[in-house]
């Protein structure tokens, strides 16, 4: 049976390997920090989108205000209107009435009147 020969682990070969090590580190390290900074540029880009989306936020409520504000004075003037059509309403059933009152006793004159003409004659 033939058995394999196994290199020793002299202090070059171990040299070697640490050689090897380090520099595989140092690029994993160059990776992960460019890594890093790409993901740092998105956040930064992400948070300026959000500022942005912030700002439009901001200006639709600024809108909002104000509409809001133009609804409280046409509520408003509708509350106005709305007094002076209960006012005129109240008016023109002050004017209607007295106009029956007057047509009832215009009537009941109108009606003696023939009465006692008919009597009369």
């Amino acid at each position: 049976m033939e058995t394999m020969v196994r290199e020793g682990w002299t202090d070059g070969r171990l040299d070697e390997f640490e050689r090897r090590g380090d520099e595989r580190f140092a690029g994993l390290q160059g990776e992960m920090k460019q890594g890093f900074e790409q993901v740092d540029k998105r956040f930064e880009e992400v948070d300026r989108r959000f500022e942005q989306v912030d700002k439009r936020f901001e200006e639709v409520d600024r809108r909002f205000a104000q509409v809001d504000k133009r609804f409280e004075e046409v509520d408003k003037r509708f509350d106005h209107i709305d007094g002076r059509l209960d006012t005129i309403g109240a008016a023109i059933e002050s004017v209607r009435n007295a106009i029956v009152f007057g047509a009832v006793t215009m009537s009941s004159a109108l009606l003696a009147g023939l009465l006692a003409l008919l009597v009369q004659s």
